[in-house]
Parts: structure tokens; sequence; C-alpha cells
């Protein structure tokens, strides 16, 4: 199959040996991001309290280390488990479908919606969970301004959807701007700003619950339409020639990445160049086909997620926000990458 991403190729054999490669150092990672810190646990301390939670054992262990770990650890590394797969699942899913290497899961303003959402909440003072629940409705709402524009426009074609998710994507940076004029500098513009750089920090394991159903619906959604979506990528004649309903098809991916971005987005702020970066790494990993691109996509991003976000927490006294790290190491791999293909963009 010709694919216009930017890849290394690969095979069905090959993707299949890798995801499992991959799930085994996603758990290492896991269980080391539990352990590491300024406050350390040991591995067989943290694997006693695990086991002991999931079995109902009397505590034989320090209650500090099962405070830090339940209460604050584990909430972290599941929520970075869970961003990560949703921002890599969702772009490895718009490239495809669009056939575009460049796009990122907020190409349709999803991010850009979340953001004014979230800003909106912040300025009229809202609790935490509020400032989720309307980066959340507010991240849906610019994607279905998104679709709903080729639709008064007449235009069924995937170039006006692009082109409409600029218009949104740039509306909703002029609002967010509006917002950032009018909050209070000492308190409100602060607020905001951190969470557009994108943070785990207060994450908690209520945050977690909140969009764990629904982003385990979208991605086993996606997942089961990998043949499908590889299907898309020929492009929409060759699609109907095989008897894809293109539109119908296009609007379920869309509609469950934006739900999977947007519950990403609520509970850890805006998260940059994942989306966009990692399903090319997957791509030379796992190859194109999208069976076994879009679960490795997840797996990478994950682990991609867990290592940035421990970084931030190591780093230095002050916890750095994680769009800093990934824009720092996104980036020049990006670079790379281009240079890399040099050969297929000519």
């Amino acid at each position: 199959m010709q694919s216009t991403h930017l890849s290394s190729g690969g095979n069905g054999h090959k993707g299949r040996l890798v995801i499992p490669a991959l799930f085994v150092v996603l758990l290492a990672l896991i269980l080391a991001c539990l352990c590491i810190g300024k406050y350390q646990i040991s591995p067989g301390e943290c694997l006693k309290i695990l086991a002991g939670k999931l079995t109902g054992a009397q505590p034989k262990w320090d209650g500090m280390d099962e405070n830090m770990l339940m209460g604050v650890r584990l909430p972290r590394v599941m929520a970075s488990v869970i961003v990560g797969a949703a921002l890599a699942l969702s772009g490895a899913v718009y490239q495809g479908i669009f056939k575009n290497p460049l796009v990122s899961p907020d190409f349709l303003g999803v991010s850009g919606g979340a953001c004014v959402g979230a800003a909106i909440a912040i300025l009229l003072s809202f609790s935490s969970v509020m400032v989720q629940i309307t980066a959340f409705a507010g991240g849906l709402a610019a994607v279905a301004v998104t679709m709903l524009i080729p639709k008064l426009l007449r235009s069924e074609s995937g170039i006006m959807l692009v082109l409409a998710g600029i218009i949104v994507g740039g509306a909703m940076s002029s609002i967010l701007g509006f917002i950032k004029y009018i909050a209070d500098p000492e308190t409100q513009l602060a607020a905001i700003t951190y969470w557009q750089l994108g943070s785990f920090a207060y994450v908690d394991n209520k945050s977690v619950l909140s969009i764990l159903p629904l982003s385990i619906a979208a991605a086993a959604v996606l997942i089961g339409m990998s043949w499908w979506i590889n299907i898309l990528s020929l492009g929409d004649q060759e699609a109907k020639s095989l008897g894809a309903r293109v539109d119908l098809l296009r609007s379920v991916c869309i509609i469950c990445s934006t739900l999977l971005t947007a519950g990403a987005v609520c509970i850890s702020g805006t998260i940059g160049w994942v989306g966009l970066v990692i399903p090319h790494f997957g791509r030379m990993l796992a190859g194109s086909d999208n069976r076994t691109l879009l679960p490795a996509s997840m797996i990478i991003g994950s682990i991609f997620m867990l290592f940035v976000d421990t970084l931030t927490r190591m780093a230095g006294p002050a916890e750095m926000p994680v769009s800093i790290l990934t824009g720092l190491i996104g980036a020049p791999f990006f670079a790379w990458l281009l240079y890399r293909q040099r050969r297929i963009l000519n």
C-alpha cells in the first residue's frame, strides 16, 4: 500500500514483534516511575503495596510510602500513560485519514477550544473540576464548529475541513488572547499560562477515573477501525471504489479522536508535539499498516510521556511544565526525521 506519510516502511510481522516488546518496556517504565522521585520508594516495597491493595491484604508497609504511591505517584503515572496514548493515537489516526504527515490532534481546533474553555473557568474562579469540565466542553464545541463549516459551505472535501480547522483555531487563539488581556495578571493570567503549558502536578485519582471509560471506549473504536483507516489513507476515490462510506468513517474517526484529545487536554492542559512526532516514530518501528501502527503509537506515546513527566519532576527544585520538554525533545527529532526522509519530500 502506498502512503504519503514520512515512513520507513515495515510489515505486519515486524509490527507484531515490536508491540509486545514495547509493552514490556512500558510496564518496566511504569514501575520505575512509581519508585523514582525526590521521595524514593524501593521496587519491592512498591510491588508489595500494589499487590496488597489489589488483594485487600493487611498493611505491612510504611504509611508514608503508601500515601506517596497511591495518592501522588500512581494517579500521575496513570494520567501520563493515558494522555500519551490518547495524543499519539489521535495523531496517527488524523495523519492516516487526511493523508498528511504534518497534522496533529489539535489541528481541528480541539486544543484551542479546550484552552478557551479552561481560561473562561479560571477567569470566573471556578473549581479545578469545573476547569476540566469546561475545557472538555470547549474542545468538543470547537471541533463541532469546525465540522459545521464545510456543511454550511456544502463541501465534503477533506481540504475544506482542514481549512475550517485553521479558521477555528485562529479564532480560538484570538479569544484566548482577549481573555488573557482582561485576566488578573497576579493570579488568573499565571494560572491560564501554566495550564497552556501542560502539567500533571495536580492530577488526582478522580481526574484519571473521569476520563478513563471514555478514553478506553474511543480508543477501542479506533483500533477496531484500523483496517478501514488503511482504506481511507488510499484517498477518497479509491476508498469509495472499495465500498467504504468515506464521510461516515471519517466522521467516526474525528469524533473518537476528538474525545481522546479533549479528555487528555482537560486533565493535563495543552501538550504539544506528542501527536505529531510519535506516529512517525511508530512507523519507523512497526510499519505503516494501521493495524499495528495504532497500538504501537499508543504504547510509544505512553512511554514518551512517562519519560518526559519524570524528567519534569526530577529536573530541579521547581517543576517544569511538560510542553517545554516535549518541544525540546520533539522538535530536534522531527527535524532529524525530515532530514532522513528528504528524498521522499523532494
